[in-house]
C-alpha cells in the first residue's frame, strides 16, 4: 500500500514509527518490549509468557479480564500477545472511527495491570494447556531441541511445562516493573494520520503511565556450540519422520546477503518448481519442504526442514546435497535468477496489500535492532541480486562449519548417521 514512515522519539525515551497509508481503513498498533526468557531466572523461564497472558485483562479502568476483552473488541476490534525468548509484544487492529478508543485501552493494560491472584491461576492453568498443546507440535519440539543444542537460549514445552511449579504471582509482578517502562518500550503504529490525530498520538505515548526510569535491554551475547553428533528424538508414534538441517554463520548477514539468501530460499524450496522441493515431488518423494533464515545478535542461521518416509529420506538428502552444492560452485543460470527474482518481487508486492502486512515489513527488524528498512528500496534490491552475490551467500553460510541434523521418529540412530552423512558433504 502506498505509505510514508517517519520516526517518533518521544521525551519519554520512549520511540517508534508511524507508518501514515492514505487509503487506509483501519488502524494497527504494536507495542514492543525487551522482556523475554533471557532476563529471567532461568528456572522460571514462563515468566514472560504468563506476564503476556496476564498484561491484557483486568486493569485500572477495568478490574476484569472477560469485560476488558467485551469492551475492547465491541466493534469488532482484535488484540493478540506474543512472547519470545527475546520480547513481547502486544498488537490490536480496530476500525479508522474508533482508533483513539482502542489506542487508550490497549495503553492502560500494559500500564495499569492489576496481576489479580485469581486471573494469575487462572492464566496459570490456560499456558499450561498451551503448553501441552505445543509439546504435540513435532517441528517445533524438534526445533527447541535443536536450538538447545546449538548453545541457543532455548528450552523444550515439556521443561517449561515442568519448571511451570516454580512461578508465583510475585514473579510476574517483579518481571514487570524490570521490564515495562518507557526507555524499554518501542512502538509501530500504522494507518491514515492527519495533524491532530498526529498530536493526539504523541500525547498518548508521552503520558503513557509507565515508569521513565529503567533501559532498553541489550540482546544476549548467545555462544554457538556445533553439537557433537546428529540429534535424534525417539518417537514410536512418528511413522514418518520429521528432519531440520541447520548451518550457522558467526557473522550476521548484511541486507544484500540477506536479499541473496532469501533469493536462494525461493529458488530451492518455495515453489511447486523449485530446485529441491520441485525435483522432490516430481519424484514422489515428499510432500512439502520449508527453509529460512535466523538472525540472533551476532550471528545468522540458515535451515531446511521437512517431513519425509524413511524409505525416501535418503534420496531427499541426495537432492539437497547436489543442489546446495551446485550454487556453491556458480551452477546456476541466469534465467533462473531472473525467474526466481521475479518470483521475489511478487510476493513482496502480495506481502503489502493490507495495513497490517505493510506494518510487518518494518516492525521485525525494527524492534530486532531499531533499524527503519528501506522498504520502497527492496524492489530495487531484489533486482539488484547477482549471480556472485548468491554464490558467495550461500558459501558464507557453510564456512564455519557450524552446522547439525535433527530427526524426530522412529528412524534408529543408524539411520540418522547415514543422513547426516549424506549431508556431511556440504561443509568439505
Amino acid at each position: 500500500m502506498r505509505h510514508t514512515v517517519s520516526e517518533l522519539v518521544l521525551n519519554n525515551g520512549s520511540r517508534g514509527l508511524l507508518i501514515d497509508i492514505p487509503d487506509a481503513s483501519v488502524m494497527v498498533f504494536n507495542f514492543n518490549f525487551r522482556a523475554g526468557e533471557y532476563l529471567v531466572d532461568t528456572n522460571k523461564c514462563q515468566v514472560p509468557h504468563l506476564m503476556e497472558h496476564i498484561i491484557l485483562g483486568a486493569n485500572d479502568y477495568i478490574p476484569r479480564s472477560r469485560d476488558f476483552q467485551a469492551e475492547l473488541e465491541k466493534n469488532g476490534a482484535y488484540n493478540n500477545a506474543s512472547t519470545s525468548v527475546y520480547d513481547i509484544t502486544y498488537e490490536a487492529e480496530c476500525a479508522d472511527f474508533e482508533w483513539e478508543r482502542v489506542m487508550k485501552l490497549m495503553l492502560i493494560a500494559i500500564s495499569k495491570p492489576l496481576f489479580l491472584e485469581d486471573e494469575f491461576r487462572a492464566e496459570f492453568g490456560n499456558v499450561a494447556e498451551e503448553m501441552s498443546a505445543r509439546s504435540n507440535n513435532h517441528f517445533r519440539q524438534l526445533g527447541l531441541t535443536m536450538s538447545k543444542r546449538f548453545g541457543l537460549i532455548a528450552r523444550t514445552d515439556a521443561e517449561h511445562l515442568k519448571l511451570m511449579k516454580n512461578i508465583i504471582n510475585e514473579d510476574i509482578k517483579s518481571h514487570y516493573n524490570k521490564t515495562h517502562n518507557t526507555k524499554n518500550m518501542r512502538f509501530v503504529i500504522a494507518g491514515k494520520f492527519n495533524k491532530t490525530r498526529l498530536t493526539k498520538i504523541k500525547k498518548l505515548l508521552e503520558e503513557v503511565a509507565l515508569s521513565s526510569e529503567g533501559e532498553r535491554f541489550s540482546l544476549p551475547d548467545e555462544k554457538l556450540i556445533k553439537p557433537v553428533k546428529p540429534i535424534y528424538i525417539k518417537n514410536q508414534t512418528v511413522k514418518n519422520l520429521y528432519f531440520y538441517l541447520d548451518t550457522f554463520s558467526i557473522d550476521r548477514l548484511n541486507a544484500r546477503e540477506y536479499d541473496s539468501l532469501s533469493v536462494v530460499n525461493t529458488l530451492l524450496t518455495e515453489t511447486l518448481y523449485s530446485k529441491i522441493l520441485g525435483t522432490a515431488r516430481e519424484l514422489g518423494l515428499v510432500y512439502g519442504m520449508s527453509s529460512g533464515i535466523g538472525h540472533t545478535k551476532n550471528f545468522s542461521n540458515w535451515w531446511f526442514g521437512a517431513q519425509v518416509s524413511s524409505k525416501n529420506a535418503l534420496a531427499l538428502m541426495d537432492i539437497i546435497t547436489k543442489q546446495i552444492n551446485n550454487l556453491k560452485i556458480g551452477k546456476i543460470s541466469n534465467s533462473d535468477i531472473k525467474a526466481t527474482k521475479q518470483y521475489v518481487l511478487g510476493r513482496f508486492q502480495r506481502s503489502a496489500q493490507t495495513v497490517a502486512g505493510t506494518t510487518v515489513g518494518y516492525l521485525n527488524r525494527y524492534f530486532f535492532d531499531d533499524v527503519i528498512e528501506s522498504y520502497h528500496e527492496i524492489p530495487e534490491r531484489i533486482e539488484k541480486i547477482t549471480k556472485n552475490d548468491i554464490v558467495k551467500t550461500t558459501n558464507k553460510m557453510f564456512r564455519d562449519k557450524i552446522w547439525g541434523i535433527g530427526v524426530l521418529g522412529d528412524c534408529g540412530h543408524e539411520f540418522v548417521d547415514e543422513l547426516n552423512n549424506k549431508l556431511a558433504v556440504l561443509w568439505l
